[in-house]
């Protein structure tokens, strides 16, 4: 064989060795990223041509596949969308899949490997697969008492509300508002799917953001309770003499911290019980100068602060005690941490975890939404099983903790959230955003106190019908964790 044949031959051959690896890294290796790709159009044709399994609250769908007369057999469909829209997200042929649709993608569609042996059956029958179903944690009855009671707040309101079971993770409410309605997104209709997401990205209330989880803001004093936290696994004592004194000022500093009251919090003295009873800025301002920025961060962290994979099945935003890659804080800077100020940023899911793990003696259990994943038989594929994360303080703080928060009911800023004959620990909060907008108001608490059923938090962005100087925690987002707390500990 002459040079130029032998190196033509080997080229051929290199060539087509490459073509080999080539197709056996897009079939086998690369194939499941290939497939779960939202411009997959061959995937998305084949599987727009099959029933979707659906996602379930309480047994009864919130979202499923109903057959349709179109070029595709079924149209999905969102039978309580606004309500559960952020938890169910969208199933569109041109946006792709957000949210559970997205993330149990596998499972709904009838693709996961587990639904294997359905898949061949159906291939044997000349029938298209089906889709296996995926069971939330979710309890109707508190998600509409989230809602509405975010929604029927005086004006347009944005907010958001989570509760949880302090002993499992369970995420019982996840309600973020405005919501929307995916099933104009699901339209096989283009010309309405791409009108609809025009408008939802027009909104100026952002109607696709999801406030629980994706989105943190700062805390204002609900985040007294990590500081307290800190303070009790740090020698302080419920019983501790605080500064109460009605402005807090720092050496060669002309910065002064106040009480939001602009007077004392009682007395130049109170304890630390009561600190937190009234909310007081300067005393929790004095005790994060007193413990300094690593013990507060610390703590934070312990309750899952910096951590970011707080959550399964859905994405969540990091919350943070500073921002990444901040210098080491100042003395006024530690204070005005202390009390959910400066960088400190939460999501409404980080608080409830705040409060979830006071109630469950100490122990952040992982938040889950997906209970059960079922295959199209109703075969229990996977049941999630509880997770502990975080030991963010002891069961002697914890103990401490719930007590401090119950008196914050009966004695102080959480009356709106009491439940006669039934114990519950609270604390309110109202943080400062910017001079050109309303405070935000919190709210976080758990109930029964003296065991556990429920943990809340809840977040009111902004009620345009409400004036600024009746923004409070108590006053506005109390009465929803109240209705949260009773929906559950009634069941």
């Amino acid at each position: 064989m002459n040079r130029p044949i032998r190196i033509m031959a080997i080229g051929c051959l290199v060539m087509f060795l490459a073509l080999m690896v080539n197709a056996n890294y897009v079939q086998f290796l690369n194939a499941d990223e290939l497939n779960a790709r939202n411009d997959n159009r061959r995937v998305l044709n084949a599987e727009f041509s099959r029933e979707r399994g659906p996602i379930l609250v309480a047994n009864d769908s919130v979202a499923r596949s109903d057959p349709s007369d179109d070029e595709f057999e079924y149209q999905r469909t969102y039978t309580q969308p606004e309500l559960y829209a952020h938890l169910t997200g969208y199933y569109s042929y041109i946006y792709g899949a957000r949210d559970l649709e997205q993330s149990e993608n596998g499972v709904l569609s009838g693709s996961d490997p587990r639904l294997f042996v359905n898949r061949v059956i159906d291939l044997v029958g000349s029938e298209q697969p089906t889709g296996g179903s995926v069971l939330l944690t979710i309890d109707p009855r508190a998600q509409r008492a989230a809602y509405e009671g975010l929604t029927n707040l005086a004006g347009n309101t944005t907010g958001a509300a989570v509760a949880l079971d302090p002993n499992t993770g369970e995420i019982l409410a996840m309600v973020s508002v405005p919501g929307y309605d995916p099933n104009r997104l699901a339209s096989h209709d283009p010309d309405e799917a791409e009108k609809a997401w025009q408008n939802l990205n027009d909104d100026p209330g952002q109607p696709l953001r999801d406030r629980s989880r994706e989105e943190i803001y700062p805390p204002g004093s609900t985040f007294k309770l990590v500081t307290a936290a800190a303070a009790l696994s740090n020698g302080y004592e419920p019983d501790t003499m605080v500064n109460g004194s009605a402005a807090l000022t720092f050496k060669g500093i002309s910065y002064t911290l106040r009480n939001q009251s602009g007077d004392s919090c009682g007395a130049e003295r109170i304890t630390l019980t009561q600190a937190l009873a009234v909310s007081c800025n300067v005393a929790f301002g004095d005790i994060g100068r007193d413990l300094g920025e690593a013990a507060l961060r610390d703590q934070a962290d312990a309750f899952g602060f910096g951590d970011s994979d707080v959550i399964r099945d859905l994405p969540a935003a990091v919350s943070q005690f500073t921002a990444p890659d901040a210098d080491p804080l100042d003395e006024p800077q530690t204070s005005l941490s202390a009390i959910g100020q400066f960088d400190v940023a939460a999501s409404p899911l980080q608080m409830a975890m705040v409060a979830a793990g006071i109630a469950n003696n100490g122990t952040v259990m992982r938040p889950y939404v997906v209970s059960e994943v079922r295959g199209p038989d109703l075969d229990v594929l996977e049941a999630t099983s509880p997770e502990r994360l975080h030991e963010a303080v002891s069961s002697d703080v914890a103990a401490e903790l719930t007590q401090m928060m119950e008196t914050v009911v009966t004695d102080g800023t959480a009356g709106s959230a009491a439940i006669p004959g039934v114990p519950v620990a609270a604390k309110t909060g109202t943080a400062q955003s910017s001079a050109e907008r309303k405070p935000y108001a919190w709210f976080v608490s758990f109930a029964p106190a003296d065991n556990p059923q429920v943990a809340v938090a809840v977040f009111v962005q902004d009620a345009t019908g409400v004036a600024r100087t009746d923004v409070s925690g108590g006053g506005l987002a109390g009465p929803i964790a109240k209705a949260m707390m009773e929906s559950v500990i009634s069941r």
